[in-house]
């Protein structure tokens, strides 16, 4: 028995997120019908992490264990030959049996897209966020306040199971092209809705004249119900890449698509 790491990008508008469900759509769920039709009995496909209903990736990864005798080649096109064409496998690796796709994972980059106006071609690969006209200069200003390790229970959706609300922003730009806000945040973990409630709670704030104190407010208030944080909508998100310091893997050559 060989494990494989895959890379796999997918159009999250028709699914129900990342994890199997018991109706619909989900990615782990149509990666796993995929490996079944090629002959493995009881697939088992691990996540670099969950991403929820509405969310895209252009690199999500995930590990499962193959016995067969095709090569990475030959696996990767029969398990793309089985896939509908809003998911796609764009690479594949053996590694060791101690790989784990989530817990080898040191941090992962998310790419938000935020439209300056909503039409019917952007609704559902952009988020948009009515209201006042953002100043960009609030945005950057806030971004560095949320650089570093911080107690995100305000940024994120509450979750009992979750204790520990650490996390390290390790990275976070954001600019402005052809009509939409793109905000790039790598982390080495991120909470439930984190991303969102991120993006959403800075243009919250700009838009009604507050900015960076009160983003320090909000971070020291622990308050996952505290009521200017706002979560920006799901179409909007993108999990770009996950960063694995023991592998050496090329980034997808299509990224540059998100900032065109």
């Amino acid at each position: 028995m060989s494990r494989f790491l895959i890379r796999v990008m997918y159009d999250g508008t028709n699914f129900r997120g990342w994890q199997t469900q018991t109706s619909g759509r989900s990615v782990q769920g149509e990666l796993i019908f995929a490996l079944r039709d090629l002959g493995i009995t009881h697939p088992n496909v691990t996540g670099s992490g969950r991403t929820d209903a509405g969310v895209h990736s252009i690199a999500n990864y995930a590990h499962f264990d193959y016995n067969g005798r095709m090569t990475t080649q030959q696996l990767l096109l029969a398990l793309n030959s089985k896939l509908d064409s809003d998911i796609m496998i764009t690479g594949i690796w053996q590694v060791k049996d101690s790989f784990n796709a989530r817990y080898s994972a040191t941090s992962r980059t998310y790419i938000y897209l935020l439209a300056r106006e909503r039409t019917p071609l952007n609704r559902l690969y952009t988020g948009y966020i009515p209201g006042k006209e953002i100043v960009m200069e609030d945005l950057y200003a806030m971004a560095e306040v949320l650089k570093g390790n911080h107690n995100f229970t305000s940024l994120s959706k509450n979750n009992p199971a979750i204790t520990n609300h650490i996390c390290n922003v390790l990275s976070f730009t954001i600019k402005e092209m052809k009509g939409k806000i793109v905000f790039k945040i790598t982390a080495d973990r991120f909470l439930h809705h984190m991303v969102r409630r991120m993006v959403g709670t800075m243009v919250n704030l700009s838009q009604k004249g507050l900015g960076v104190e009160v983003m320090k407010q909000i971070l020291e208030e622990q308050n996952a119900r505290q009521k200017l944080v706002l979560t920006a909508p799901a179409q909007g998100l993108y999990l770009y890449n996950v960063h694995y310091p023991d592998l050496t893997i090329e980034d997808y050559p299509y990224n540059h698509f998100l900032t065109n």
